[in-house]
């Protein structure tokens, strides 16, 4: 059994590891600044003048259908007012067109709470000392195969928590995207039949940025909870 031992203790040392190097690198670099998202999908930003182009043609298109719609109200089209719709249809040509300035601010402030969070004070966090922690409390509870529990418990832990760094990567991703396509997003505004597409977009970008702030708080729960039981495994 003594080479299985040390087979399944060296498994489960790798393990935590290999947590360690994913929470030092990938952790940091989801926020709601851009430039992880443009490092790996540079494209994102080449394309993104043809959104904008494409954005302006949208929002002339739906003010030119809209006003030819006013002909027929007599035999019982529905149609908005010329003017509010020019109205509209020039306020949100200014948006399309300024939307990256628009969705840099947003991201400005919900980048300020995600700092926070990842710059707080906590206990000091080493995953692979969680493996020799386990070993000691179970080695006093347990007989035999100590190391083989250990190492189901490493596992389970270490699927968990890679889980909320893909959900947490999930989130950042899906943000990028939102945001190279905000100016398209911003077109379906300037119509009455087509802003509920623009009201939904509002809610999901803001949704997003929300819930990667809970990843983040999230995550930093889990380290500090691991952190903590490391410093004093006995406690509980």
């Amino acid at each position: 059994m003594g080479i299985l031992d040390g087979i399944v203790a060296w498994i489960a040392e790798q393990v935590m590891h290999g947590l360690d190097l994913i929470n030092t690198s990938v952790l940091g670099a989801l926020g709601c600044d851009m430039a992880v998202f443009l490092r790996y999908f540079p494209a994102a930003e080449t394309m993104y003048n043809i959104f904008v182009a494409l954005a302006i043609g949208l929002i002339l298109l739906l003010w030119v259908w809209n006003l030819f719609k006013n002909y027929g109200l007599g035999v019982g089209a529905e149609a908005e007012d010329p003017v509010k719709l020019t109205i509209r249809a020039i306020l949100f040509i200014g948006l399309a067109y300024y939307a990256d300035s628009i969705v840099d601010t947003v991201l400005t402030i919900g980048g300020t709470p995600y700092d926070w969070i990842l710059t707080s004070t906590l206990p000091s966090l080493d995953f692979a000392s969680f493996n020799s922690v386990l070993l000691t409390i179970i080695g006093v509870c347990a007989n035999g195969a100590v190391t083989l529990i250990v190492l189901i418990l490493v596992l389970v832990l270490a699927w968990n928590y890679l889980k909320l760094l893909f959900e947490a990567a999930e989130r950042y991703v899906l943000l990028g995207v939102l945001v190279y396509t905000a100016p398209v997003a911003f077109a379906m505004g300037a119509s009455q039949a087509t802003s509920s597409i623009f009201k939904s977009w509002c809610r999901m970008f803001g949704g997003q940025v929300f819930l990667l702030l809970m990843n983040a708080w999230c995550l930093r729960l889990f380290t500090s909870m691991v952190g903590a039981f490391i410093a004093n495994p006995l406690s509980l």
